[in-house]
C-alpha cells in the first residue's frame, strides 16, 4: 500500500517513553542506547525512513542534572529522526505513570478489575504530566505536521493541545485493548477520559472488537453522537466536531526477522540451541513479566499435557522466556514467584536422566538470539489473558523459515481476527483444552503444518508495520473512506504474496 501522505507532512510521535535507554558507563558519562518493546519495534523503522520528531519521557528524573536536551540533540544522526524529551519529576513517575497508567487504565483495560487502585490523586498527576507533554509537543509546531500520539498513557494530550490552540491534525492509537462499557463505565473518571479521547482527528484501535467497545460507550455518555459509514473507517460526528474511528491491527517489519532468520549467524544460534535441547520438540513462550500473559495457566497446562498424554515425556521441552518489567511492584515480584514454584513443580515431577522438561529464562534476549528461539521452535504458546494485539506471535511466524511451526494462540489476543484461521485457538483459562492443543500441535502431519505457516507468514507480510503507518496516516486524509475494508474479510493466497 503506497502512502497519499504527503512527505511534507512532518510526522510527530508522541509517547510515553522515547525509543532509547540512557545509562551511565563506568566513566560516569551518561549514554544513549536503543531502547526495547512493542512500539519502538513498530515505529522506529517507519520514522527512521520518513524523518520526523519522536516525543517522549527519556528514563531520568527532572532534578539529576543532566542535559537531557543537548544529549539527545546528538543522536539525531545515529538515529534518523529528531528526539525530544518531556522532563519529569520523581513523584510524577509514581502517580502518573506506576500509577493512573499502570494501576488503573492497564487492568481495567484488560478486564482485570480486581486489580485497579482507583487513587483521585493518581487521576490529577495524569491529567497535569499530560499537560506537559502538550506543552513540549506544541512548540515548533507548524500546521502541515501530524502529530501522532500514542497508547494509555497519553490519552488527553490531544484535548490539551485543542485548549493550546494547535492547528495541526492530532491522532491517537490505542495499543491496549478498550473494554466493554461494564467494564469502562466503573472507571470514575469515564467521562473525562472518553471526551478526551474525541478531541482527536483521528482515533485508532487495534480491532474491530475494541473499537465496537469504544463506540459502546460513547453511544450511551454521548446522546447526540452520529455515525456515518461502515468498513474499517468511519465518522463520527457530535456536536460541531468530526472525528474518524478506525481499527488498524500493528504489525512488525517482516523482512527484518526474515532477513535475520536467515543469517548464518541465527542458523547457528538455532543449531546450538536444539543441541542444548536435543529430545524431541521446543515449545516456545516470549512474554514481559506481566499478570496478563497469562504465564501461569500455560505452565499449568503444559503440566497437565505432560500428565494425560506421556508419548509427550522426553519427547518436548518447554522454553520459556520472561522478560523483567516492573520489579518494584509488589504483584509482578509475586508473579516471580509463582512462575519459580511453578518450575520447581514440573520439573521436579518430570525430570528424567536426560531431559529437563521446562527451561526458564529470566532475561531479555538480544535479537539474535531471540530470533533464534523462534527459527528452532517447532510449536509456539501465545496464550495472554487479554492482549491489544501480540507482536510476539507475528514475529515468530515471520522467523520460521523452514515454515515447519505451529502457533497456539488465545482467543484473547488481539492478533487472533488475521490468525484465526490458521492458527490453533485456546482459552488461556481451559487448562485441559490447553494442554490438547499441544497434543494436537505435537501430533500434527507436516504438511498441515507447512499449509497453516505459511498462511500465517503471508499475511504478516502483506500487513507489515509500514502498511499499518500507511493505513492510518491514509485514513487521517481519505476522502472516500470505503475504500478502507474488513480487514478479517482478508485472506491470504500465493499470488498476494508475490504481488
Amino acid at each position: 500500500m503506497e502512502s497519499a501522505f504527503s512527505s511534507q507532512n512532518r510526522l510527530i510521535i508522541v509517547s510515553n517513553r522515547l525509543p532509547i535507554v540512557l545509562s551511565k558507563a563506568q566513566d560516569d558519562e551518561w549514554q544513549v542506547e536503543p531502547g526495547s518493546g512493542g512500539l519502538v519495534t513498530a515505529m522506529a523503522p517507519v520514522l527512521k525512513n520518513r524523518g520526523g520528531v519522536w516525543i517522549g519521557w527519556p528514563g531520568n528524573m527532572e532534578d539529576d542534572g543532566l542535559d537531557t536536551e543537548d544529549l539527545l540533540a546528538k543522536q539525531t544522526q545515529k538515529f534518523g529522526y529528531h528526539l525530544k524529551p518531556v522532563s519529569l519529576t520523581a513523584e510524577e513517575i509514581q502517580k502518573y505513570y506506576k500509577g493512573f497508567a499502570n494501576e488503573i487504565i492497564w487492568p481495567l483495560f484488560h478486564d482485570l478489575i480486581d486489580h485497579c487502585n482507583f487513587d483521585p490523586i493518581y487521576w490529577e498527576a495524569y491529567r497535569e504530566v499530560n499537560r506537559k507533554f502538550a506543552e513540549v509537543t506544541i512548540k515548533d509546531n507548524r500546521s502541515e505536521d501530524f502529530v501522532w500520539v500514542h497508547d494509555y498513557h497519553l490519552m488527553c494530550v490531544g484535548e490539551e493541545l485543542r485548549k493550546m490552540g494547535i492547528k495541526s491534525q492530532v491522532a491517537f492509537f490505542l495499543h491496549i485493548p478498550f473494554p466493554p462499557p461494564d467494564v469502562f463505565l466503573r472507571l470514575p473518571w469515564r467521562f473525562q477520559i472518553l471526551n478526551a479521547l474525541l478531541e482527536y482527528d483521528l482515533l485508532g484501535f487495534q480491532t474491530l472488537r475494541d473499537r465496537r467497545n469504544f463506540m459502546q460507550c460513547v453511544r450511551i455518555m454521548f446522546k447526540e453522537v452520529r455515525r456515518f459509514g461502515g468498513g474499517q473507517v468511519f465518522r463520527l460526528r457530535i456536536g460541531k466536531r468530526e472525528i474518524r474511528v478506525g481499527a488498524f491491527p500493528i504489525s512488525i517489519d517482516y523482512h527484518e526477522f526474515s532477513r535475520t532468520a536467515a543469517t548464518k549467524e541465527v542458523a547457528d544460534k538455532a543449531w546450538y540451541i536444539h543441541e542444548d535441547i536435543p529430545k524431541g520438540k521446543i515449545i516456545l513462550g516470549v512474554d514481559r513479566l506481566d499478570y496478563t500473559k497469562g504465564i501461569p495457566q500455560r505452565m499449568k497446562a503444559y503440566q497437565n499435557a505432560l500428565r494425560r498424554f506421556p508419548e509427550l515425556r522426553e519427547n518436548v521441552t518447554f522454553v520459556q522466556v520472561v522478560v523483567p518489567s516492573r520489579r518494584d511492584i509488589p504483584e509482578y515480584e509475586h508473579l516471580k514467584e509463582q512462575i519459580e514454584r511453578l518450575v520447581g513443580e514440573i520439573n521436579g515431577e518430570f525430570t528424567r536422566s536426560g531431559w529437563v522438561p521446562f527451561h526458564y529464562i529470566f532475561r531479555s534476549l538480544d535479537r539474535q538470539e531471540l530470533v533464534a528461539y523462534y527459527r528452532t521452535s517447532e510449536i509456539a504458546l501465545i496464550t495472554p489473558l487479554k492482549d491489544g494485539m501480540n507482536l510476539i506471535s507475528k514475529e515468530y511466524c515471520a522467523s520460521n523459515q523452514d515454515g515447519n511451526g505451529v502457533l497456539i494462540l488465545s482467543e484473547f489476543a488481539g492478533t487472533v481476527a488475521q490468525f484465526q484461521k490458521y492458527a490453533l485457538l485456546v482459552n488461556p483459562h481451559d487448562i485441559e483444552g490447553v494442554a490438547n492443543a499441544i497434543h494436537q500441535a505435537y501430533h500434527m502431519p507436516e504438511d498441515e503444518r507447512k499449509s497453516r505457516m505459511q498462511r500465517l507468514r503471508l499475511n504478516v507480510r502483506r500487513y507489515n508495520i509500514f502498511w499499518w503507518v500507511d493505513s492510518f496516516l491514509d485514513a487521517a486524509i481519505a476522502k472516500n473512506l470505503d475504500n478502507f475494508p474488513l480487514l478479517e474479510d482478508y485472506v491470504p493466497t500465493q499470488q498476494t504474496a508475490e504481488s
